[in-house]
């Protein structure tokens, strides 16, 4: 049998399969479902900054009422904990996650700014989280900000969770950005642990006859693993952290092209919730069965041997290669 564990971010997995961040992981029943399923770690579902910063507030009121915010405490009000907030019922659940489930439990925020809520990774941490991943994405829409000012957020949320925390960090990110590989290595070589790729975020569409906005589609399908699978194979061997692909992974072959192009692992929600549970050991078994084949025992032996630093064939990532394959296609 293929030994299909490998380290992600400093954590080791039983397996490259990790949930995303995604309703799948919002009961402790469903977590424990997908870790029997095969789910090797699993991201809890997102906290968002301003959820963060809404209890803060609440707290510092409710403390200026009651007359006990004086100079002194303003350093520490942000420390309560109000049952009845999502920051706090967060942690209670990472804690509930912890004692359910065997496998890693990585925390999840989604934020856009390095303000005052960076002190609650410290509180994640405390709550017994393996790790925390932080999804940032800026729009860069703001046509008075330059592509420095957009990218220096990034850096200056990493610095200060940094300052918060011991357990691994991890950053998901998007590929909006001007010169993105020279920002993908920078961002590795911040003192993280790992970089997801990409995020995937909410996309307005129209109603025609309505005239109002709507959602565009929640979920991936496979066709979206290539931008992913692209960029990761320009970015193995070249990066100082751990690698994970999201988007567009649906099933074994995916996650095998992944691991080829250098991924240490994927994350995975879409194709769970179009095929089931059920969907993550049917990707497992086909890694074992492709693996065996190829008579290759652990996942070492053939991660990142696609990489465009490794292949003999590094232009088959670049650009230029829509020419020769699309000049002539005349579709079906």
């Amino acid at each position: 049998m293929a030994d299909l564990t490998t380290v992600f971010a400093g954590l080791k997995l039983k397996n490259p399969i990790i949930i995303g961040s995604s309703g799948l992981s919002d009961t402790i029943e469903n977590i424990q479902e997908l870790e029997n399923k095969g789910a090797a770690a699993v991201v809890l579902k997102s906290l968002f900054e301003e959820e963060i910063l809404k209890e803060m507030n609440a707290n510092m009121h409710r403390m200026s009422s009651e007359g006990f915010l004086y100079p002194e405490t303003v350093d520490f009000y942000e420390y309560m904990e109000s049952p009845d907030e999502p920051a706090t019922k967060y942690l209670d659940y990472i804690r509930k996650a912890k004692k359910g489930v065997n496998i890693p439990v990585i925390a999840s925020v989604n934020c856009i700014t390095a303000s005052q809520w960076t002190y609650f990774p410290g509180k994640i941490q405390q709550a017994g989280a393996d790790a925390i991943e932080l999804n940032v994405f800026i729009l860069p829409s703001d046509f008075s900000r330059s592509t420095e000012d957009n990218e220096k957020i990034y850096f200056e949320i990493i610095k200060e969770v940094k300052k918060q925390v011991s357990i691994p960090v991890i950053v998901k990110l998007s590929y909006y950005f001007s010169n993105l590989a020279s920002f993908l290595q920078k961002i590795s070589n911040s003192g993280i642990d790992g970089l997801v790729l990409f995020n995937r975020f909410y996309n307005p569409d129209i109603d025609i006859d309505s005239l109002e906005f709507t959602a565009g589609a929640v979920l991936s399908n496979p066709s979206d693993l290539y931008l992913s699978l692209r960029w990761m194979g320009i970015l193995s061997g070249r990066s100082g952290c751990s690698l994970c692909a999201s988007t567009g992974v649906h099933d074994g072959s995916a996650l095998i092209k992944q691991l080829l192009a250098g991924a240490d692992a994927v994350e995975v929600a879409s194709t769970v919730y179009v095929n089931g549970p059920d969907q993550i050991q049917m990707m497992l078994d086909e890694l074992e069965n492709w693996m065996a084949d190829k008579r290759m025992d652990q996942i070492s032996q053939f991660r990142g041997i696609m990489s465009q630093a490794k292949t003999a064939n590094p232009a088959a990532y670049e650009r230029i290669q829509f020419m020769k394959y699309f000049r002539g296609f005349r579709g079906a």
